[in-house]
């Protein structure tokens, strides 16, 4: 068993091209152990974003606090605490802070995943 405080978690800025203000801190994983599944933490900054993008697994959101929208594809969707969504295989996403503080979500994919890259969508200019 492992039990920490997630600011006990290094956190590192998201530098892949299309992202601004994102940062992201990998609280559970292989290194810990965990065979299955890597949860990490993303906090975004106000008018911040995720890259435009997608990839070939599954991952699971919960947000923890703040607002702001996540793309399915064009199509924009409010997000607030307590909301959860499913990102399906290859669909386009982006995560957008819309509010006035950070938005911090957990994030949940396959420990297999974890060292792929991600492929930016086409559009993914910021």
């Amino acid at each position: 068993m492992k039990i920490t405080h997630v600011d006990n978690v290094d956190q590192k800025t998201v530098e892949l091209p299309g992202a601004s203000g994102c940062r992201v801190r990998w609280v559970l994983g292989k290194d810990e152990g965990a065979p299955n599944f890597a949860m990490r933490q993303f906090e975004v900054d106000p008018d911040g974003f995720t890259p435009r993008h997608f990839h070939p697994y599954e991952h699971e959101v919960y947000v923890i606090d703040g607002t702001g929208v996540v793309y399915e594809g064009d199509v924009q969707h409010p997000i607030g605490p307590g909301d959860v969504v499913f990102v399906q295989p290859d669909e386009v996403h982006q995560f957008r802070n819309t509010g006035d503080k950070p938005l911090k979500f957990l994030c949940l994919i396959p420990n297999s995943a974890a060292d792929l890259p991600v492929t930016l969508a086409p559009e993914c200019n910021g």
